[in-house]
């Protein structure tokens, strides 16, 4: 998998899984593995290790990947999770939302 329909610093909703229903901005793509991270969802806990004398080991939470497919892009006209669509304005490419046509 190569292309995503989603990119770094999009809005989107997730679909499925623990996190359903979290809106929230896209802070890593990443098309080898298909997957996303986005702020809020997917939170899981990391156990740290000191690494200096003096340093504290912790547990930290942060979030983790998702795949795509379980996020949509988010409209804020429609204000709900969509499906997007590409549109050709001026020989650019633009993504649409697929329900309103409100750029996004």
């Amino acid at each position: 998998m190569d292309k995503l329909h989603v990119k770094k610093d999009d809005t989107v909703v997730v679909l499925s899984g623990d996190s359903k229903g979290v809106k929230g901005k896209v802070i890593a793509a990443s098309p080898e593995e298909g997957k996303v991270i986005v702020e809020g969802a997917n939170i899981v806990s990391k156990h740290t290790k000191a690494r200096r004398q003096g340093d504290k080991s912790q547990i930290v939470k942060t979030e983790g990947a998702i795949y795509a497919c379980k996020v949509a892009l988010y409209c804020p006209k429609c204000d709900k999770a969509v499906r997007s669509k590409v549109k050709v304005v001026d020989g650019k490419k633009i993504r649409v939302c697929a329900k309103c046509g409100a750029e996004i």
